[in-house]
């Protein structure tokens, strides 16, 4: 199985996880490859950073000793030059560097690229330097954002500041951005969580499968989240409800079991992680941050998804695609299955779980 979007840390936040313990997480729940993020610190927008991350990664697997297979994107700016720089690291080091990343909307890290315009140029850019590959994006509309809506004390009132519009409005942006600029790659909408986003990915210029396009078209592809599909926005006004703060956030009823059903439906490309660990400390806005961090660690309970959908009736075809065989496909990469049975304890290693309401009997 594979993991095609995680967040390891480690750096300057290897308070917050290292690259070994991530690793050894992600390998224990039973996860074959994991594909990183660039928002790190120091991000990985430069050549010196993503060849860094490799040798730091590389170490840490040597140190482990285990066949965890790790790739990572390069993140975009704005700047063409840039831009040239991780598109020939992408050239050079593929599968390594495994596809580009881009952040429509700000998140941990402030990596966004938000302006309409500035989205443009990026794909204009792309198409001027032939690039094929995966451009992963982060979907959420800067002036849709409604951030006097954030209240501290009421932490579901984090959907309300970043509300589904947001999605909705961005993941339309980049669809046609893409079309405009004749971007010939496959655009990746990352941890979609609306179904009005979901339905926008059948348009007239979007391809699903890899193979000729006409012109004015490109592939598509988008990831499920398993806190997208199993936790809700009523939650976070529980005990440790602040701990779900996640961007984009845990939607209202009855979304989460919209988008569960269209997974199980076959709608959607693949599962992904959004591994995102932070400190109880950061979680709860006591890290001297502005306010309480976004991401959740959920790679110890990736195996609980794959259970949920088995006692759902997904045929194992199904999640074997989900799971492994899609990703691959779309990446034009191979990795081997290990096949072997996950640790399902590994929520003992962190200070909470989120997922105890979706879990099933062992």
């Amino acid at each position: 199985m594979i993991d095609p979007h995680v967040h390891l840390r480690d750096w300057n936040q290897a308070h917050k996880e290292t690259l070994r313990h991530g690793f050894s997480v992600a390998w224990r729940a039973g996860l074959d490859a994991v594909f990183e993020m660039p928002n790190t610190d120091p991000p990985l927008t430069s050549r010196d950073a993503v060849l860094r991350r490799i040798d730091d990664a590389d170490r840490a697997l040597r140190e482990l000793g285990i066949p965890l297979i790790h790739g990572l994107y390069a993140g975009l700016t704005a700047d063409p030059r840039q831009i040239e720089e991780v598109v020939g690291l992408w050239t050079r080091w593929f599968p390594r560097v495994v596809g580009l990343k881009m952040f429509a909307g700000h998140s941990t890290g402030n990596m966004g690229v938000v302006e309409r315009e500035a989205q443009a140029s990026v794909y204009r850019r792309l198409s001027e330097l032939g690039f094929t590959g995966v451009l992963a994006v982060h979907c959420e509309k800067e002036t849709l954002m409604k951030p006097d809506a954030w209240d501290p004390g009421r932490p579901s009132s984090h959907g309300t500041s970043r509300p589904p519009a947001a999605e909705v409005a961005s993941v339309d942006d980049q669809k046609e951005l893409a079309r405009a600029a004749k971007f010939r790659g496959t655009l990746h909408i990352c941890h979609i969580s609306t179904p009005w986003a979901l339905d926008l990915l059948r348009g007239k210029h979007v391809r699903k499968e890899a193979g000729p396009a006409a012109p004015d078209s490109f592939r598509v592809t988008c990831g499920l989240t398993p806190h997208h599909a199993l936790l809700d926005q009523e939650m976070m006004d529980g005990p440790d409800g602040i701990l779900l703060k996640t961007n984009p956030p845990l939607r209202p009823r009855p979304l989460p079991e919209r988008m569960l059903a269209r997974l199980l439906a076959g709608e959607i490309d693949w599962i992904e992680t959004d591994h995102a660990p932070h400190t109880m400390e950061e979680k709860r806005g006591g890290s001297g941050g502005p306010q309480p961090a976004s991401g959740i660690p959920v790679l110890p309970f990736y195996p609980h998804l794959i259970r949920l959908l088995t006692l759902r009736g997904m045929p194992n075809a199904r999640l074997e695609e989900i799971t492994h065989d899609a990703i691959c496909r779309v990446f034009g990469i191979r990795i081997p299955k290990h096949r072997r049975t996950p640790e399902y304890n590994l929520a003992e290693e962190y200070n909470f779980d989120p997922f105890v309401s979706a879990r099933r009997p062992n």
